[in-house]
Parts: C-alpha cells; structure tokens; sequence
C-alpha cells in the first residue's frame, strides 16, 4: 500500500459485532485502521466497540443492515461525512438454518440467504464506491467460502461441507460477483478479492470448526492491506490462491 502520512485510513467491516468480523475490525485497528464495526443489532454493536475500545482500538459504530437500501444509504453518509473510506470488507452473512438438501429447502429460504449473502454485499458495495473512489489505497474485501468453490465442489474435495442449496451457492454467486467488480474496475485503483477463513469455530457452525476466529481473519487483513500493484479478482485462503 502506498504510504500517506497525511491520510488517517478508514475501514469499514459490516456483521462485525462478534466472530470473524470482530477480529477483523480489531486486527485492521492494529494495523493502524479507525474501524467502523457495522451492525444491525444496536446492542450488540455497543456491546462489540466496548469491547474493542477497553483494548485500545480506534473504532466507531456504523448501524448497518444490508438488506435495506435506507441503512446501507444511512451508513455511507455517515462515513462521507466523517471523512470518506478506505477499505471495504463484506463480511456480513447468514447461513439459512436447516434442512438444506436440494430437495427440501424451500424458495424463501434460499432467497434469505442470497439477500443477505450476495445482494447485501451488492448493496453495500454500490453504496460505498463513490468513497472508495476517492481514496488513495482502496480495497474491496469480500468474505466468501471454499464450500462455494465449484472447482472444490465437483472434485467432492474435504473442503466442501455438508450438502447446501441455500448457503454455499451464495458462496458461489459472491466469487462470482467478485470476478465482476474486480473486471469492471480494473484500472482504477481499487483491488477487489475474496477469501475464506477456513474452518472457523463461529455461532455459524455451532463453534464446531478448529479455527479460531482470529486465525479466519487473517487471510482478510492480507487482503485488505494489499500494494498498489497487487493481485484483483483472486480468491485465497491461507494457504494461496484458491480455484473459483
């Protein structure tokens, strides 16, 4: 990234009240960051910033639900008038509940998740690209999953999960709106990636995974802190470039 001594750089990470946006606000913080914690649960957000500040970090609410044209319309002009914004993360997302077998989850369900998971992020984005646009470093980070990889997928790879039609196709649509954003804006400065955390132990998966959440953000604060002239459109985990 392109130093600027002048520039206080601004992050944005929404679904950051707990879990691997949590850890992503505070591991941008430390990385010199003043974190907006996006969420939609006021009490939950509070909770989150008390909780970030009593360890020093430089953060600030943004009330945040992505599934709503007036707060994400709310949340970008809070950030323009306070300044502007640097970098993006999407990290908010749900996983729909259960059953997700094809053959038994219903049309409103998948339609949830895909509000939320794709559309929120769309949402989000077209909101804050104005800003970023302005910015000297932008980034746009999304939060995506090998369990939407369809190279990973049909391999019937380890990495895959449990049978899904509602959230790992939404993993799916965002590597593919990534791979759009990161062709529609080549050239202009802002470095569209995805990436996933891994096996994360979160509410998403009942705390099953082996993963801490600090361990999922990492991948994401690589991402997010990436030079000037590095890689748009890619999709890693921790251990490199991952196949869509």
């Amino acid at each position: 990234m392109t130093e600027n001594t002048t520039h206080t750089r601004t992050a944005l990470v929404t679904g950051a009240n707990k879990g691997i946006g949590y850890e992503i606000a505070a591991g941008l913080s430390r990385l010199g960051f003043r974190v907006g914690v996006g969420a939609r649960d006021a009490g939950r957000r509070e909770e989150a910033l008390a909780k970030l500040r009593a360890d020093g970090h430089d953060v600030f609410g943004v009330a945040l639900d992505v599934t709503s044209d007036e707060s994400v319309a709310a949340a970008a002009a809070q950030l323009e008038e306070d300044g502007g914004l640097d970098v993006l993360v999407n990290n908010a997302g749900i996983t729909g509940g259960m059953p997700q077998e094809p053959s038994m989850v219903s049309a409103e369900q998948v339609l949830g998740v895909v509000d939320v998971n794709v559309v929120g992020v769309i949402r989000v984005t077209n909101a804050m690209l104005p800003l970023l646009r302005r910015a000297p470093s932008p980034r746009i980070v999304n939060v995506s999953s090998t369990v939407g990889s369809l190279t990973l997928q049909t391999a019937q790879a380890d990495a895959v999960g449990p049978i899904s039609a509602a959230y790992s196709p939404t993993k799916t649509y965002l590597n593919a709106v990534t791979v759009q954003y990161a062709k529609e804006l080549a050239g202009s400065g802002i470095l569209v990636n995805a990436g996933c955390p891994g096996y994360v132990a979160t509410d998403l998966n009942g705390h099953q995974g082996f993963r801490t959440p600090e361990q999922g953000a990492s991948v994401f604060l690589d991402l997010a802190t990436l030079p000037d002239d590095g890689p748009s459109g890619t999709f890693r985990d921790e251990t490199g470039v991952q196949p869509w």
